[in-house]
């Protein structure tokens, strides 16, 4: 393939869609996000259009906290080091580029976030998690 620049919703698509594709059928990641997103993917995967939309092409369209529907998720450490790989492997697949980059560098510490406040809130259940 030839790897290009991320510069419009297009792109942004395309990133998502191969990267969830590879989740879907993923041993360790499938059975967690099918679980839990049964036949719901299509809004999903509109939701993550518009969050990678904001965050790398700053054009606001994603409103909400995406923290919040995985404080929950039957995760840990393995579960985001895979999602980390697959996710860097489909940017290279692609993007080239300072949105390619910041793509791997925001998804890595999206990940470090929330595996830490994932571990948090297992370690103290009493408190919130929105804070």
């Amino acid at each position: 393939m030839n790897a290009k620049e991320i510069i419009n919703l297009a792109d942004i698509k395309l990133l998502v869609d191969d990267f969830y594709d590879k989740v879907k059928i993923d041993p360790l990641l499938g059975p967690v996000f099918n679980g839990v997103l049964k036949d719901h993917w299509p809004e999903h995967m509109e939701k993550l259009y518009r969050f990678w939309q904001t965050i790398l092409l700053e054009e606001h369209t994603y409103h909400g906290s995406p923290f919040v529907p995985h404080a929950q998720l039957p995760i840990e450490k393995k579960h985001f080091d895979r999602w980390i790989k697959l996710f860097e492997e489909t940017v290279d697949d692609h993007f080239i580029g300072e949105k390619a980059t910041e793509a791997k560098w925001r998804a890595n510490k999206m990940a470090e976030m929330f595996q830490y406040r994932i571990e948090q809130n297992r370690e103290n259940p009493d408190k919130s998690l929105f804070r």
